[in-house]
């Protein structure tokens, strides 16, 4: 059986990639915290199956929008998550509703979450490994 078909390990990967890309939207919220007009962006959690399958497989393409031809095209690959429309923001007079406290407490969660996945899924590989023989 090769290592792709384990449902755990795929669902940890699914994880990590998801803290990934929400890493990179996050990042893109603060450096666009002065921008006028501007509105916050999350990612949608990934839903798991009782077999750690993805449940929300038919997720599209969050792509981001300009809503001026004087806007930066946002770099990067397109991401493969869903984004979170219901997230509740204030809005300041300039029109921008990012809060960076706000902001800064979600990175710093996202970075916890995502270590403690890349240590599940390290260990689950050192585990397989010892289990056939090559520890």
């Amino acid at each position: 059986m090769p290592i792709n078909d384990i449902s755990a390990l795929t669902a940890l990967r699914t994880r990590m990639q998801w803290h990934q890309e929400r890493q990179r939207v996050l990042a893109e919220n603060i450096a666009n915290s002065d921008t006028p007009n501007f509105k916050p962006r999350d990612l949608v959690e990934p839903k798991f199956d009782a077999q750690g399958g993805n449940a929300s497989s038919g997720a599209t393409l969050a792509m981001m929008n300009t809503t001026s031809g004087l806007n930066i095209a946002g770099s990067g690959p397109a991401s493969n998550f869903d984004q979170n429309r219901h997230a509740g923001f204030q809005t300041r007079p300039a029109g921008n509703a990012v809060n960076l406290e706000d902001q800064m407490l979600k990175v710093s969660a996202n970075q916890m979450d995502y270590a403690a996945v890349t240590s599940l899924y390290s260990r689950s590989l050192r585990l397989l490994k010892m289990a056939v023989g090559k520890a």
